[in-house]
């Protein structure tokens, strides 16, 4: 047995020699790549020693591979030119199969181009703009995120906290431009809009980001988005940080190519950032990434020994799995091309044109598009032409580090857990579904997004006068100093309004004068807010469909709808059957039949009880049901039952009695008001003009209600009303006037005789004032305006300008005509038929009750009376 094991040991040995002999024989077969680097950035240091471990690595884990990558590093010292130069050298003296890199945006926008002509795949993790797509540039893969994989999640926060405006800031080249079409279309999906964007251009000094803070200083919002890089993001934030716009109020949200070196940046310049939000590309923990990250530490050390603070990124991640991509892509293809040569007439010759294309790019590209593996930075998938990333995290700078708050993927939207199980129909959040964020400022209070210009500028109010009616507003300019005081009820209210607000809000109010232009004046009036005219436009303006379309409103702060306001007959009733008017026809139909039922039901609750007085002649019995209905007489009525039926009856009879004679006497002396028209269909039927107010949508709504042109006459004011009111249809006048229910009320107010109010005949939405669409403010002033009308603070100022309207009678619509209907006596009614017919249903049970014990009776006695005839032979009369 010993010596069959040492010979099989002998013979393992031998091939494990001769295999090993074979390998060492055949030649491993080289894989040339370039790597083209910034290596003076902080990126370029990370990835270069990130990209030597990683080759390391994978030939530890796969010796028995037959090819090996050899990397030709340059430097393109962050210049465009410099890489399309090192760029053109490796192609003209190397092997090149495939080209690692640029690190820039705007260098790989033309090396690209290059590997595009050459048939040279370009692989670059840190290339980020969108401006890069392998759809025009076929041989180009993008081993990093697209920027505009991220601004779903920057909306999702601004969504979040509900702001409503937004400032992008950017770098002014290939990478910054890029992502901001697609940012601008995702925040107008969240009706988030962008008032100003700001491009900063890459090579600018400290005094110009200064200056264009200054100008950002003095707007409106005060929610930013940042898109920079760390070099200039570095600048920026320091200068932000100096002139005091990291402080409380403000927001601001870095992309993730800023976000994810922040453990990079110097100390100062993390504390400059305090309190900013950033968006990260998710890295899952393994156990492979903290092995690596402290072999990393380790080598980077050695590798640069002057910058001791270098922080491993995720860029560093991104490059080590593309080493590994292209490493399997080389094993795959198992490739060896030839040199790119020139003919020989051209060989002295500099220009790229005389190249030949590599003959293996096509296979290698297909190879490194099927790369699908784990990776260090999660799942590394490229074959949609560049990695797929769908999770981002959420973080606050905070100190000199900064912390994770949340997490977003497109199918969970935001949430402060990482759980993959959780699925919202939405990736909007309406909710803080973030953990608590330290702002800038060191405030944990989320900021409103905005502040009052710093610049002087004030709100403009823009204010309408000449609409007629001025105790709504009216305004007088000053004209020595040209300041303008405006009144009125609509200014009363949104003076409160601005009052109630929990922050200054300096204004100041500009005329819109309709008096030359009456026609289609209110309309005019809110463009000018639509084209930025004004800020605000307060008056009596109307809530209309059409207007919001273009500009926001707030709550109204009057009552809405339509009514019309028709002439008042006073009259005394002096109508021969008068007595019939205080009840209704079926209430006079429904006491009949009930006195009818109550005097049967008295009636045969007294024959069941065998009462002598119900007997006799049936013209005698109908007189007893008569009688019943109406007396309560104990010698006439015997049972207690009946008793209690006719005392709900006169109960009811009593109630009854007494709202009859109050509605008669006052039908008989005071003086009634009766509109000469109830509603519209007369109007129409008669052929009758109306009135409206010169200027006012009501022109078509008549139109619309089938009104003739010729019928419908505008006025200007409320004495204008009242004398065409006065002369009536056949004199020139009107029938009735159709305004809107405050302007009516305002016109009663004046007239309180002889008028009264008809309707509402029509739907509106009353009065309010008009912002830019997106406004700030429009919740703050809806919330005032809210609490003012919701109190007695809107009673007092109508008041004040309409007058008190309980001191007349007229003020309101029309109420019923007094007559009491079967409704009013509803209660009465239903307990008086349920004991009527509860007393007969126990009467009856009662009766036959004692019927069937009589019977029984009579049966022995017959009994009885069979037996004595049979024991004496005779028969007994009965």
């Amino acid at each position: 047995m010993a010596t069959a094991v040492s010979i099989t040991m002998f013979l393992f040995l031998a091939f494990r020699s001769a295999v090993a002999q074979n390998v060492a024989e055949s030649k491993v077969k080289e894989f040339h790549v370039g790597v083209i680097l910034d290596l003076g950035t902080t990126v370029g240091k990370v990835a270069r020693t990130s990209i030597s471990i990683a080759v390391e690595d994978f030939y530890a884990l796969h010796p028995n591979y037959t090819t090996r990558l050899v990397l030709h590093v340059r430097d393109s010292m962050s210049d465009d030119v410099q890489a399309a130069t090192e760029v053109n050298d490796l192609l003209e003296n190397y092997n090149i199969q495939a080209i690692i890199g640029p690190q820039k945006s705007s260098q790989a926008v033309f090396v690209s181009a290059l590997g595009n002509k050459y048939h040279v795949p370009i692989i670059s993790f840190t290339a980020t703009s969108t401006s890069l797509s392998s759809r025009g540039l076929t041989y180009f893969v993008r081993a990093t995120a697209n920027d505009s994989a991220q601004v779903n999640s920057i909306a999702s926060i601004i969504k979040t906290y509900g702001w409503k405006e937004v400032v992008l800031i950017y770098v002014d080249n290939d990478y910054g431009r890029g992502i901001i079409p697609h940012l601008v279309d995702v925040l107008e999906g969240i009706d988030a809009h962008v008032p100003y964007r700001s491009a900063i251009d890459q090579l600018a000094t400290s005094e110009q980001i200064t200056q264009e803070l200054y100008k950002l200083i003095t707007m409106q919002t005060r929610v930013f988005v940042v898109h920079m890089s760390s070099s200039l993001g570095s600048l920026f934030f320091t200068k932000a940080k100096e002139i005091g716009m990291m402080s409380k109020g403000f927001v601001w949200i870095i992309t993730d190519g800023l976000a994810h070196l922040i453990d990079s940046l110097n100390p100062s310049v993390k504390e400059a950032m305090n309190g900013a939000l950033g968006v990260e590309c998710y890295v899952p923990k393994s156990k492979e990434l903290e092995n690596f990250t402290a072999r990393w530490y380790l080598r980077s050390r050695n590798d640069h020994p002057n910058d001791p603070t270098l922080t491993l990124s995720i860029f560093g991640l991104w490059s080590y799995d593309t080493i590994w991509a292209v490493a399997q892509a080389a094993e795959k293809t198992k490739v060896i091309g030839t040199k790119f040569q020139r003919p020989p007439a051209l060989k002295n010759s500099t220009s790229l044109e005389t190249l030949e294309n590599s003959r293996n790019g096509v296979a290698v590209l297909k190879a490194i598009l099927q790369s699908k593996f784990k990776g260090l930075s999660g799942y590394f998938d490229l074959s949609d032409g560049e990695l797929q990333v769908s999770m981002f995290q959420i973080t606050n700078v905070v100190g000199k580090s900064h912390r994770v708050i949340g997490f977003w993927n497109a199918k969970n939207g935001i949430s402060q857990e990482l759980d993959q199980r959780k699925s919202n129909t939405t990736h909007w959040s309406t909710k803080h579904d973030l953990n608590i964020v330290i702002w800038p400022g060191e405030t944990t209070k989320v900021p409103r997004g905005w502040e009052i210009p710093t610049n002087g500028k004030k709100l403009q109010v823009g204010i309408i006068i000449g609409g007629g009616y001025p105790k709504y507003i009216d305004a007088d300019e000053d004209s020595l100093t040209g300041v303008v005081k405006a009144s009125g009820l609509a200014i009363d209210v949104f003076e409160e309004a601005v009052k109630r607000l929990p922050y200054a809000l300096p204004y100041e109010y500009i005329v819109f004068n309709t008096t030359e232009n009456v026609s289609s004046s209110y309309d005019d009036f809110v463009n000018q807010v639509y084209l930025k005219n004004y800020d605000i436009a307060v008056g009596d303006v109307t809530i209309r469909y059409n207007r919001s379309l273009y500009v926001d409103f707030t709550l109204p702060y009057t009552e809405s709808g339509i009514a019309m306001v028709v002439p008042a007959k006073e009259s005394i009733n002096k109508n021969t059957w008068i007595f019939l008017k205080p009840l209704s026809p079926g209430m006079w139909f429904g006491t009949i039949i009930l006195f009818i039922y109550t005097g049967i039901v008295i009636w045969l609750l007294e024959f069941l009880g065998n009462n002598k007085n119900v007997h006799g002649p049936i013209p005698r019995q109908i007189a007893t049901v008569i009688y019943f209905s109406l007396f309560e007489e104990k010698e006439k009525m015997k049972r207690l039952i009946s008793r209690m039926v006719l005392v709900i009856w006169l109960f009811f009879l009593l109630v009854l009695k007494s709202s009859y004679t109050a509605s008669l006497t006052s039908m008989l002396t005071v003086q009634q008001l009766h509109p000469t028209v109830t509603n519209v269909e007369e109007l129409l039927k008669t052929g009758e003009c109306v009135g409206y107010a010169r200027g006012s949508y009501i022109k078509g709504l008549l139109e619309e209600l089938g009104f003739d042109t010729s019928k419908i006459k505008p006025y200007e004011s409320t004495e204008a009303y009242h004398s065409a009111l006065s002369r009536g249809s056949e004199n020139g006048g009107v029938a009735a006037v159709v305004d809107e229910i405050p302007y009516l009320k305002l016109f009663l107010a004046e007239h309180c005789k002889g008028y009264t109010m008809v309707g509402p005949i029509y739907k509106a939405a009353g009065f309010g004032y008009a912002l830019q669409k997106g406004s700030p403010i429009i919740g703050d002033i809806s919330q005032a305006i809210l609490n003012i009308t919701g109190g007695d603070t809107i009673i007092q100022i109508e008041k004040k300008w309409v007058g008190d309207q309980n001191n007349c009678q007229n003020v309101g619509t029309i109420s019923g005509t007094g007559t009491l209907t079967f409704d009013s006596f509803a209660g009465p009614i239903i307990a008086t038929g349920v004991a009527s017919t509860t007393s007969l249903a126990i009467a009856l049970i009662i009766y036959l009750c004692k019927k069937k014990q009589v019977e029984p009776e009579k049966g022995d006695s017959d009994q009885i009376f069979a037996q004595e005839e049979n024991k004496d032979g005779e028969t007994i009369p009965s």
